[in-house]
C-alpha cells in the first residue's frame, strides 16, 4: 500500500507561485537546446546490468518526466532540471570530443586522439562506464583507450575505471592514469575513513531507496542518481602538481590548472587548445554546488573556489569557445562561456563575503542562513539555481569553516544529546499528545519547518509513537515537495519513507569496495584499521604485534596502549606479543571482510607465532559497522 500523500494546498500554492515568469525566466529554452545539441544515439533500452544480470542503472523508470508541467508534488525549477537531465546517450560536443550523458550521476567524456581515446571521469561503476564506451564504439569508431583522467577524488569520477581500462594495460604502459596531487589520499579519506556513515547518508541524498515517480525521486540535482554497480579504482601513473603543466597524449595537447580546495580537496580543470575546449571538472556546473555536502564531507573553501574560477578566466577565457564538465551539458560561445564563469565565480564569492560580513556583525550561523539571498543577476541565471547545493546550507558551511559549529552563546555550548533533550522538551510542552495536537494545527497552516522541528522531539522521546512518526513523515514529505534542491527533496522524502516503513536493508552503493582497499598503500589501510579499533574496550590493554608481508617485504608493528592503536613501519619493538605473516592481498581480503584471519590461520594460509590468545583478544576489539543505522529515529 502506498502511504504517501498528495501535495497540500499550502504546497500547491507555493509551487504554483514559482511558475510566474516574473519569478523565473520560463521562456528561456537555451538549456534544452544545449542539452540535446550534438545528439548521436542512445541505447535501444537504457538499462545497464552487471555480469549476473542485476540492473545497476535504469533510465526507463523516469518516463514520467516526459510531462512538461511540474506536478504539485515537485518544485517547478527542480522539475525543469530533472527533465534536462533526461537527455541521455552519446553526444558530439565539438570536433574530437564526445560525451555520454545519462548513464550515471556524472558524465563521461571521450577525447579523440591520433590513435585512440582519452577518457575523462569514468562514472561511478565499471558497468556504466563500459556501456558508455560500447555506445561510443558502436556509433563513432572502436579505438583503444590511451589515457584516463580523473578530474578529482569523488567516486563518481573514478569508480568505473575498470570498465574502460585494465590494470594490465596500465602496468604495461598502454594506458596512462592522470590525476591531481593527493588524489589517492583524498579518495581513501572520503570513501574509507568515514565511508560507512557517508554511504548510508548518500542513500538519502541520492534517493536510492525512493520510488521514481512524481511523489518520489525525480533527480539528484547533478544527474538522476548514482548507479549501483562495481566500484573500482586504478592508482594514477601521472600526477599533476601545478597549474600550467602541459602534456601531449597521443597528439592531443592539454594544459592543466590545479585547483585544490575547491569542489574537492584535490581537483583540476584543463584546456584543450587544439579544440578550444575547456573542461571545468566539477568546479562549474549548471547548479549552485555544495560548499558542504549533505552526505558528509570536508567543508569546501568558497573563497578559493571563486579565486580559481577567476584564474580560469585569466588563463583560458580569451581562447575557449566551449566549456564542458563532468555533470550536465556543455556551454558554447565565447561570450556565453565568460558569462557562465563570471556568474559562477561571483556566486561563491557573494556567499562567502556576505556570510562573514554578517558574522562580524554578530549574527550566528542559523540567523545568517535566513538573511542571505543571492542578487537577481546571479540567482535568476538557471545555472546558479540550487539544484544540488542551496544558499541556506552553503551559508552555514562558510560560517562553520571559519567559526565552527559553536555560535558563541554559552547556552549552546554543552546541550543535552537529542534523545535526552527530547524527553525534557516533550515534558515541558505538556506531553506528547499536547505537542501533537498543536503541531497538527500548525501543519494545517503550512508551517512545516516548525512542525518538523517540534515533532522530531516527540519521535526521539517516544520512538514507538506511531502518531508522531506519521505526522513527522507527512511533514517531511511536504518539505520535500517544496524543495528546489534534489538532495533536500531526497533527504526529506527518504526520511518520510523510513518513518513510515522503518529501515529497509536493500542493495545500495558502498564506496568501501575491494578495489579501494587494493589501491591503498599499507599505511592507509592501517589508518583505517585504527579507526575501527574500539579504544573504549581496549583501555588497560598493552600489546605489540608484528605484521610481516611476505610478498612486499613490508613490516609493521602495532602498539596498543592508552586505548590507542599505533602502527609503525620498520620500527623495532622488543618482545612483541605475536607476529602475523601474510600477503598484502590477504590483508585486502581481511579488510573487505572476505575472509577471517583465524580461518586463514587454521588453513595454514597465514602464520601466527607467539601469544595467540592475546592476538585473538586484540582482533576482537574491532568494530563491525552496521550500514543501515537509524537516521530519523533514535
Amino acid at each position: 500500500m502506498d502511504l504517501r500523500k498528495d501535495a497540500t494546498n499550502s504546497t500547491k500554492e507555493l509551487n504554483d507561485a514559482l511558475k510566474d515568469p516574473a519569478v523565473l525566466n520560463w521562456d528561456d529554452k537555451q538549456d534544452f537546446e544545449n542539452a540535446s545539441k550534438g545528439f548521436i544515439a542512445s541505447m535501444e533500452e537504457p538499462i545497464i546490468r552487471d555480469a549476473d544480470g542485476k540492473v545497476v542503472w535504469d533510465m526507463t523508470q523516469y518516463g514520467f518526466l516526459d510531462a512538461q508541467d511540474a506536478p504539485a508534488t515537485a518544485h517547478p525549477s527542480l522539475w525543469r532540471n530533472a527533465r534536462l537531465n533526461m537527455e541521455h546517450g552519446l553526444f558530439k560536443v565539438t570536433d574530437h570530443i564526445y560525451q555520454v550523458r545519462g548513464h550515471d550521476l556524472s558524465v563521461i567524456s571521450f577525447i579523440e586522439t591520433d590513435n585512440g581515446y582519452i577518457v575523462v571521469d569514468p562514472l561511478v561503476s565499471a558497468e556504466t562506464a563500459k556501456a558508455s564506451l560500447d555506445l561510443l564504439y558502436k556509433h563513432v569508431k572502436e579505438r583503444p583507450v590511451v589515457a584516463v583522467i580523473y578530474t578529482h577524488s569523488h567516486v563518481d569520477h573514478f569508480g568505473g575505471v575498470k570498465g574502460v581500462a585494465s590494470v594490465e594495460d596500465v602496468e604495461n604502459g598502454k594506458i596512462k592514469i592522470i590525476a591531481s596531487e593527493g588524489f589517492m589520499e583524498e579518495a581513501v579519506s572520503e570513501n574509507i575513513m568515514a565511508g560507512t556513515a557517508m554511504s548510508r547518508r548518500a542513500t538519502y541524498m541520492y534517493g536510492n531507496l525512493l520510488p521514481k515517480d512524481e511523489k518520489g525521486g525525480i533527480d539528484g540535482g547533478l544527474g538522476k542518481s548514482t548507479s549501483n554497480g562495481s566500484i573500482s579504482v586504478i592508482a594514477p601513473t601521472d600526477i599533476i602538481k601545478e597549474t600550467g603543466t602541459k602534456m601531449n597524449i597521443d597528439g592531443v595537447e592539454i594544459i592543466f590548472q590545479f585547483t585544490p580546495g575547491t569542489e574537492a580537496p584535490t581537483e583540476m580543470n584543463f584546456y584543450f587548445p587544439q579544440m578550444k575546449a575547456l573542461c571545468m571538472a566539477e568546479n562549474c556546473t549548471h547548479t549552485l554546488h555544495n560548499l558542504y555536502t549533505l552526505r558528509g564531507a570536508q567543508v569546501r573553501d568558497a573563497n578559493a573556489w571563486s579565486r580559481y574560477i577567476d584564474e580560469t578566466i585569466d588563463l583560458f577565457g580569451a581562447d575557449a569557445e566551449m566549456i564542458f564538465a563532468s555533470h550536465h551539458w556543455p556551454t558554447w560561445g565565447k561570450e556565453e562561456c565568460i558569462d557562465f564563469l563570471k556568474k559562477q565565480r561571483d556566486m561563491y564569492k557573494y556567499l562567502h563575503d556576505e556570510t562573514l560580513r554578517l558574522a562580524n556583525h554578530g549574527a550566528t550561523m542559523h540567523e545568517i542562513a535566513e538573511m542571505i539571498e543571492l542578487p537577481d543577476e546571479l540567482s535568476k541565471a538557471w545555472y546558479n539555481r540550487g539544484y544540488y547545493g542551496s544558499v541556506n546550507h552553503n551559508v552555514k558551511a562558510v560560517y562553520n569553516k571559519y567559526l565552527g559549529y559553536f555560535d558563541g552563546n554559552p547556552a549552546t555550548l554543552h546541550q543535552l544529546p537529542p534523545e535526552e533533550a527530547s524527553v525534557k522538551y516533550v515534558e515541558f510542552m505538556g506531553g506528547a499528545q499536547s505537542v501533537l495536537k498543536k503541531a497538527k494545527e500548525n501543519f494545517e497552516k503550512g508551517e512545516y519547518r516548525w512542525v518538523a522541528q517540534v515533532v522530531n522531539h516527540v519521535v526521539f522521546a517516544e520512538p514507538d509513537n506511531e502518531e508522531a512518526k506519521n505526522l513527522q513523515a507527512d511533514t517531511l514529505e511536504q518539505l520535500g515537495y517544496q524543495s528546489e534542491s534534489g538532495p533536500w527533496r531526497n533527504f526529506y522524502l527518504s526520511g518520510a519513507k523510513e518513518l513510515r516503513e522503518g529501515v529497509v536493508n536493500v542493495s545500495a552503493p558502498n564506496t568501501a569496495s575491494e578495489d579501494m582497499f587494493a589501491a591503498m598503500n599499507t599505511e592507509m589501510i592501517f589508518d583505517a584499521f585504527a579507526i575501527a579499533f574500539n579504544g573504549t574496550k581496549a583501555r588497560g590493554k598493552e600489546w605489540s604485534f608484528n605484521f610481516i608481508f611476505s610478498d612486499t617485504g613490508e613490516k609493521y608493528t602495532h602498539v596498543i596502549e592508552n586505548g590507542v592503536l599505533h602502527s609503525y613501519k620498520d620500527r623495532s619493538v622488543n618482545d612483541v606479543d605475536a607476529t602475523l605473516t601474510l600477503t598484502r592481498t590477504q590483508l585486502n581480503a581481511l579488510m573487505f571482510k572476505q575472509s577471517s584471519v583465524f580461518s586463514l590461520i587454521e588453513k595454514g594460509n597465514i602464520t601466527l607465532e607467539g601469544d595467540q590468545e592475546s592476538f585473538k583478544e586484540f582482533m576482537g576489539l574491532f568494530d563491525q559497522y552496521d550500514f543501515w543505522f537509524n537516521i530519523v529515529t533514535p
